[in-house]
């Protein structure tokens, strides 16, 4: 065994205050300061937008809600993974440690990582796409990406010397980035309340108007309603769906939370609360600065709308209401505290999946070991390998498009589990009950079901293509299977 390698157990040593900035810090990124304008082009209303903020932040909580049952009855290193592998068992829990680790955490480590160093470059112009740092043929790495992969390796250095390092930057950023968007939204309500924005905003708030934009360019409007407006908000959601997700990942570092059977769903309630109440006031305070409605061609932020916030900032468009020019250098910075702070929540947790899943003979053996420092060193390195990989790729984006897809279906999974578990195991030990049972888990099931076959209509290279990366873990999982088999003969 390496020195580096021990037998040790992870160390219970975050409280119910850690693992609720977790939750709140893996939540909020860069989404809620972009995703409103591609929402807003879709839809077209404000009364439409609101609603799928709060149906999102909704589901969310009531996904969390069912979550904190599992969560105390198996309060386990790995969370998610282990839950599924109880209801369903091998196979379907490793396909989901399989999608967390080829699409969902990975490609959002990659994706959340290149929008820090975007934003990065609006203080250093040399960190840009635009910028080529290697040039070998035609596979070209710019600047912006080799910050991306810097900024990643530089998280799992720090999280790699012990849990306490990931957690103070967690609680610093988190706390960081919650007040700035807290001053965010109390000045752009106040400023609003002075203003005519929210009159002409909510004139007429239920009147979805959709736009597209045609291949020479120009973008075309028409009203939808009836099931078209239900195909619109389908899929209108999936961009306020992956704002708030990564509210699980506090699931995946049970193993290192005193009193888990308490704090874990202590933490999924509250986190997930703040983040949905921050969310739906910040779109207020971007309804109250800036009309919702805009043209393309215009230079100013009063006339390019939300729609057409200039690069979907639709957060620096709101800033430069209230700070004016300095407002495009203030709001990289705080989106830059948002993305770091984000990425070191996933960065933290996603090892432990990894970790859990070679516990159980799903990974790669070296996985399940800890380091001196008492954490999975080496799950740590290959996260960090394979999300560099996907940086430099290119692909990370179309990627990103399969995540809430493939989040949704498993968090379906995951929530169906408990009605199997509470048949299976009606005597064991649950030191909370999901709240409205079996109503809210159902519901939520039932609304995850609604959005996830919108998707397969209105996106289906994406979602299909998102299924097929799941599917590809079947024949690694009896390949795995055999071999271990082998190994053990």
């Amino acid at each position: 065994m390496n020195k580096a390698e021990t037998s040790q157990e992870l160390q219970r040593r975050l409280g119910l205050w850690d693992a609720t900035m977790l939750v709140a810090g893996s939540m909020i990124g860069s989404g809620i300061f972009i995703v409103s304008a591609d929402m807003s082009r879709n839809i077209g209303s404000t009364g439409w937008m609101l609603f799928l903020w709060i149906i999102s932040g909704l589901i969310t909580v009531m996904a969390a809600l069912s979550f904190g049952e599992l969560a105390g009855m198996m309060p386990k290193a790995g969370g998610q993974f282990v839950y599924i592998q109880r209801a369903w068992g091998d196979l379907v829990s490793f396909l989901y440690g399989w999608t967390v680790f080829t699409v969902i955490q990975t490609g959002v480590i990659a994706a959340v990582a290149v929008a820090f160093a975007k934003y990065t470059g609006v203080f250093f112009p040399f960190i840009s796409v635009d910028v080529i740092a290697i040039h070998l043929g035609n596979f070209k790495i710019s600047t912006a990406q080799l910050f991306a992969i810097t900024s990643i390796i530089l998280l799992t250095w720090i999280n790699s010397r012990g849990i306490n390092n990931g957690k103070r930057i967690q609680t610093f950023f988190t706390s960081a980035k919650l007040l700035a968007l807290l001053m965010l939204i109390t000045a752009g309500i106040y400023l609003g309340l002075n203003q005519n924005w929210f009159a002409l905003n909510f004139a007429h708030p239920w009147d979805a108007i959709q736009l597209t934009q045609a291949s020479t360019g120009e973008w075309s409007s028409q009203p939808v309603y009836g099931t078209a407006l239900i195909l619109a908000l389908g899929t209108a959601v999936i961009g306020s769906l992956f704002s708030s997700d990564a509210w699980n990942n506090v699931t995946f570092i049970a193993g290192e939370i005193r009193e888990p059977k308490k704090n874990i769903p202590l933490s999924l309630f509250m986190g997930t609360s703040i983040v949905t109440v921050l969310y739906c006031l910040a779109n207020v305070a971007y309804l109250g600065l800036l009309p919702l409605h805009g043209d393309a061609s215009a230079h100013e932020v009063i006339g390019q709308g939300i729609q057409f916030a200039s690069n979907d900032r639709v957060g620096t468009a709101a800033a430069s209401r209230i700070f004016g020019d300095n407002s495009v250098y203030l709001m990289a910075a705080l989106i830059m505290i948002s993305t770091f702070g984000c990425n070191n929540g996933i960065i933290l947790a996603g090892a432990r999946v990894y970790y859990a899943m070679a516990k159980e003979g799903l990974f790669i053996k070296k996985a399940g070991t800890l380091n001196k420092n008492n954490v999975p060193g080496y799950a740590l390195i290959i996260q960090a390998i394979w999300a560099s990989v996907l940086c430099l790729s290119g692909t990370y984006g179309d990627l990103l498009d399969y995540v809430t897809f493939a989040s949704l279906i498993f968090y379906i999974v995951t929530i169906a589990g408990l009605f199997i578990l509470r048949k299976k195991e009606p005597n064991t030990e649950r030191p909370y009950k999901v709240f409205a049972y079996p109503l809210l888990p159902m519901l939520y099931i039932a609304i995850a079901l609604v959005i996830c076959i919108i998707l397969l209509i209105t996106k289906p290279q994406n979602t299909w293509s998102g299924l097929f990366i799941v599917s590809l873990g079947i024949p690694v999982y009896f390949l795995a299977k055999r071999k271990n088999n082998s190994a053990a003969n």
